[in-house]
């Protein structure tokens, strides 16, 4: 069974608790570092340790969410060995994992709706990394 991690602040909040959901019913492993409800928070404090499950080998993915993504987005990428893509449909989805081999990535709650952010995280999921030319480019990264 594959383990994901979530975070998110009070913005991402009801997204992340229907992806949460959506992952449990297709049997994934959740680890949920939070917000744990719609009260400001700061997404550092959730989008971090998501990030560090990952590069500690805890969980396999992560997923973070926020109003538009991006904040989640630089704190999971300032955690080395993390490449969190924003994306905000299907297409950047597949293309995160295709050529940059995402292990993480975040959705701005507030940049797609509910069912667009499920077709996310599936099209994520279900990508392959293709390496080739793109693996070069990930090692200039690392």
């Amino acid at each position: 069974m594959k383990v994901i991690a979530l975070g998110t602040d009070h913005a991402g909040y009801a997204l992340k608790e229907k992806i949460k959901n959506h992952l449990i019913s297709i049997d994934y492993h959740v680890l949920d570092f939070g917000a744990n409800s719609a009260e400001p928070s700061d997404y550092p404090d959730f989008c971090k340790p998501a990030a560090l499950c990952v590069a500690n080998k805890k969980c396999d993915l992560a997923i973070v969410f926020g109003g538009s993504g991006n904040g989640e987005a630089m704190v999971a990428n300032k955690v080395p060995g993390i490449r969190c893509g924003v994306c905000w449909n299907t297409a950047s989805a597949r293309l995160s994992k295709e050529h940059n081999n995402a292990n993480m990535i975040s959705i701005g709650a507030r940049m797609v709706s509910d069912q667009e952010a499920i077709e996310i995280v599936e099209t994520w999921l279900k990508a392959k990394f293709e390496g080739g030319r793109h693996q070069s480019r990930i090692d200039k990264i690392e």
